[in-house]
C-alpha cells in the first residue's frame, strides 16, 4: 500500500481563497463578512427616516422620538461592551445568535407598537432592539481578532468596517431611497426585517470555523468575574483605557454630525434634502473603501502611526473643512462640499487599526480589551449627540464643530502613548544576542513584523 503524502492529501487552495488571503480576509470567515454586510444593510435602512417615522406614528413630535433614539443609544453602548465580554464566556457565534434574535423579536414589537401608535411600547421595543446589532456585529469582530493572523489583522479589521459601514448607513440608506416611494416607511421597515434575517443566516450558517463556537475564557472563569475583568482592565492597563477613549472619539463626532448637520446643510446653506443625502453617501462611500486601504497600509506603516497621522490629525482638519467650506462658499459650490466630505470620510477610516492595536496592548486578556473597544464604539453613538445637545445653545454650530476638532487632537495625543510592548519571541532573541538597546525599543508595528525602530 502506498502512503499518501501530506501534500497530496491536502487540496490546493482555490484561486478565490488565494485572493482572499492576499487581501487580508480570513478565508474561513469570508461568508461572515458577506452576512455582516447584508445584516448591516438591514439595520441601516431606517437611518435616514426613523425619527420622523416615530414622530408620525405615536411619538407626537421629534422631541419624544429623540427620547427613543437616546434609549436606543444607551442600549447600543451596553450591548457593545457585553458582546466582547460574553464572547469570552459563550463564544462569538452564540453571542451573534442572541443579537440576531433580539433584533428580530423587538423589531416586530416596534412595528406593532407603531401600527397602534402606542408610544410607551414603541419606546421600550426600539430601545431594547438596540441590544441586537452590537452583539451580532461586534461578536463577529471578536471572532475575527481570534482567527486572523496578527500580520494581517489590520486588513482583516479593515474588511470588517468595510462591511459594517457599507451597510450602515451607506447601502441601507440607498435601499430605503428606492423602497420608500413604493412601500412607504412602514413597508420599508418590514422589508428590513427580511434583510436582517438573510444576513444573519448567511453569516451563522455559512461560517464553519470552530474557534467562534466555543468559549475563549479559561475554564473556571465565572460570568461576573469575566464581566468585571473586562472593565477593570481599563485601570489595570491604562493604555487600554486610553485606547477606549480614542475609540469613543473616533466616531462620536460622526454621530453628532448626523444630528447637527441635516438642517444646516439642507436649509441654512441651501443644499436641500436630496443633495444633503448625496453628500452623506459620498462621505460614507469614500469611508468604506478607505477602511480597506488603511487596513492594508497600517499593517506596513504601523497601527499607531496610521491612527495618529491619518485618523486623529486628519479628522481634526477635515471636520473643520466639512463645516466651514460649505458655509463660506454656499450652495453654488456644492462640488466643494463633496470634496471635503470625501476627505472627512477618508480620514475617518484612519482609525480602523484601533481594533487591531487595542487587543495587542493586553495580550493576556484580549477578550477584555475587545469588550472595552466595543464599549467605546457603542459609547460614541451616545456621546456624539449628547455633545451637540450640551454645546449647541451656548456655542452655536461652529462651536460644536470646533469641539469635535479638539476632541480629535486629544485622541492624537492619547494615541502617541499607545505603544505596543516588544513581542516575547523578539525580546528573547535579542537577549540571546546581547542586543540590550534593541530589546528596550518600544514596538509600534504588528507583532509578527520586524521590531526595528522606524
Amino acid at each position: 500500500m502506498t502512503a499518501t503524502s501530506p501534500t497530496a492529501a491536502s487540496p490546493a487552495p482555490s484561486a478565490l481563497s488565494r485572493w482572499l488571503d492576499r487581501v487580508g480576509v480570513p478565508v474561513p470567515l469570508a461568508l461572515g463578512y458577506l452576512g455582516l454586510l447584508i445584516f448591516m444593510i438591514g439595520d441601516g435602512i431606517e437611518s435616514g427616516f426613523i425619527t420622523p417615522f416615530m414622530a408620525a406614528n405615536g411619538a407626537g413630535d421629534d422631541v419624544h422620538a429623540s427620547y427613543a433614539v437616546t434609549v436606543y443609544g444607551v442600549a447600543v453602548m451596553i450591548a457593545s461592551w457585553l458582546s466582547g465580554a460574553l464572547s469570552q464566556l459563550w463564544g462569538p457565534r452564540r453571542v451573534m445568535m442572541i443579537g440576531l434574535g433580539i433584533w428580530l423579536v423587538f423589531h416586530v414589537a416596534f412595528l406593532l407598537a407603531a401600527a397602534s401608535q402606542n408610544y410607551p411600547m414603541m419606546l421600550a421595543a426600539y430601545g431594547l432592539r438596540g441590544f441586537g446589532y452590537p452583539m451580532f456585529a461586534f461578536g463577529f469582530l471578536v471572532w475575527i481578532t481570534a482567527v486572523a493572523p496578527t500580520v494581517r489583522l489590520g486588513a482583516a479589521v479593515g474588511w470588517f468596517y468595510f462591511a459594517f459601514t457599507g451597510g450602515l448607513p451607506t447601502l441601507g440608506s440607498l435601499v430605503a431611497s428606492g423602497t420608500n416611494p413604493v412601500l412607504g416607511h412602514y413597508g420599508t421597515l418590514w422589508l428590513s426585517l427580511g434583510v436582517i434575517a438573510l444576513g444573519g443566516a448567511v453569516c451563522l450558517l455559512g461560517v464553519r470555523e470552530r474557534t467562534g463556537y466555543s468559549r475563549m475564557a479559561p475554564e473556571g472563569v465565572k460570568p461576573v468575574q469575566s464581566l468585571m475583568s473586562s472593565m477593570s482592565i481599563a485601570w489595570r492597563n491604562p493604555r487600554v483605557g486610553m485606547g477606549t477613549v480614542v475609540r469613543i472619539i473616533n466616531t462620536a463626532p460622526q454621530f453628532g454630525m448626523l444630528v447637527l448637520f441635516p438642517t444646516i446643510f439642507a436649509e441654512d446653506i441651501g443644499f436641500g434634502e436630496a443633495r444633503w443625502l448625496l453628500l452623506v453617501s459620498v462621505i460614507y462611500g469614500t469611508n468604506i473603501f478607505f477602511n480597506l486601504i488603511f487596513g492594508l497600509v497600517s499593517d506596513r506603516l504601523g497601527w499607531r502611526h496610521t491612527i495618529f497621522w491619518f485618523g486623529a490629525l486628519g479628522c481634526s482638519a477635515t471636520i473643520l473643512l466639512l463645516y466651514y467650506v460649505p458655509m463660506a462658499f454656499g450652495a453654488d459650490y456644492y462640488w466643494l462640499a463633496l470634496i471635503v466630505g470625501a476627505m472627512y470620510g477618508a480620514t475617518l477610516a484612519g482609525f480602523v487599526p484601533i481594533s487591531a492595536l487595542l487587543p495587542s496592548l493586553a495580550p493576556e486578556n484580549k477578550g477584555g480589551a475587545m469588550a472595552l473597544l466595543n464599549f467605546g464604539a457603542g459609547g460614541a453613538t451616545f456621546v456624539g449627540p449628547a455633545l451637540v445637545s450640551l454645546l449647541l445653545v451656548p456655542f452655536g454650530a461652529g462651536g460644536v464643530v470646533i469641539s469635535f476638532a479638539v476632541l480629535y487632537l486629544i485622541a492624537a495625543a492619547m494615541t502617541w502613548f499607545l505603544k505596543e510592548p516588544p513581542a516575547p519571541a523578539d525580546t528573547a532573541a535579542r537577549a540571546r544576542t546581547g542586543d540590550r538597546t534593541a530589546t528596550d525599543v518600544t514596538r509600534e508595528t504588528p507583532p509578527t513584523e520586524s521590531a526595528s525602530p522606524r
